[in-house]
């Protein structure tokens, strides 16, 4: 995420109620006292496009292309103009201070900018921020400092980045990075979790994570690590046969070294076996 506001010359003037902009899910604005999504399409892909470049001033014309494409209309700058004043209304009900609004979404040439007051958030900046604090506890082997920290990242998701927002470039861009490091600090929690020797309450999250994403071979040697360990090695080789029948199937190829070395430990009944954490 970006400096804040008055690091890049845009000095932070007003204290108003706290606003925090949600987009890990549905993409929605919380205030004090109510939580409110952007009905309209063109408005909430304005919106989601701002929050990804928080504080930053995006050019008029990089909006119109997210919002409509290739094709915007052909009076697209006054268009443009009107769904920044409709996106200025609804943060003015949730901030509570319709006439300060405009001190969140500025007019800066060549176009706007998402400002945070005093006390605002974003959910993915405090996503990425706990991810970070997660790691560095595990650097210095935190091992509950490390998994608390991971544990509220991944708390602060709802669904799928941005939920059903109409996605263009830099939205989708936004989304993946988000999605990937969702993913990676999943990994992380469980290896931790591991390490800690917290395996057979993993089993059946871990379960669910190698369905859901079956060519993620991560979660799967933490399964198998899991079901070793609560002395169920047998469980363990039907789920690297189910990986291996998945992956020779959707990409022809067979499982990854890191896994196929597991399995070999296993069939030769290795009581030694590595959690293996990578930071």
């Amino acid at each position: 995420m970006s400096a804040p506001a008055a690091r890049r010359g845009f000095p932070i003037h007003w204290v108003g109620v706290v606003v925090e902009y949600q987009i890990l899910g549905r993409l929605r604005v919380v205030g004090a006292e109510r939580a409110e999504v952007v009905g309209a399409p063109k408005v909430e892909t304005l919106l989601g496009a701002l929050v990804c470049r928080v504080e930053e001033v995006i050019p008029a014309e990089r909006l119109a292309y997210e919002i409509w494409g290739a094709r915007p209309p052909r009076r697209w700058m006054a268009a443009l103009h009107v769904h920044v004043s409709q996106l200025r209304k609804v943060l003015g009900r949730i901030g509570g201070d319709p006439d300060g609004v405009k001190d969140r979404l500025v007019t800066r040439a060549p176009g706007y900018a998402l400002l945070l007051g005093e006390g605002d958030a974003v959910d993915a900046k405090d996503f990425h921020n706990l991810v970070c604090q997660g790691r560095s506890a595990l650097r210095r082997d935190r091992l509950e400092e490390a998994s608390k920290a991971f544990g509220a990242a991944l708390a602060l998701w709802r669904g799928p980045a941005f939920g059903d927002v109409r996605v263009g470039s830099m939205i989708a861009e936004f989304a993946t990075w988000a999605e990937e490091t969702r993913m990676e600090c999943t990994e992380l929690k469980m290896e931790v979790d591991l390490r800690m020797g917290r395996d057979r309450e993993l089993i059946g999250p871990l379960r669910n994570l190698v369905t859901e994403h079956p060519l993620r071979e991560a979660f799967a040697r933490q399964l198998m690590i899991a079901l070793c360990r609560a002395e169920r090695p047998a469980d363990a080789l039907k789920v690297y046969r189910f990986i291996e029948r998945t992956l020779d199937q959707e990409l022809g190829v067979q499982p990854g070294r890191t896994l196929r070395e597991l399995q070999r430990r296993i069939l030769a009944d290795d009581q030694d076996i590595p959690v293996g954490i990578v930071a």
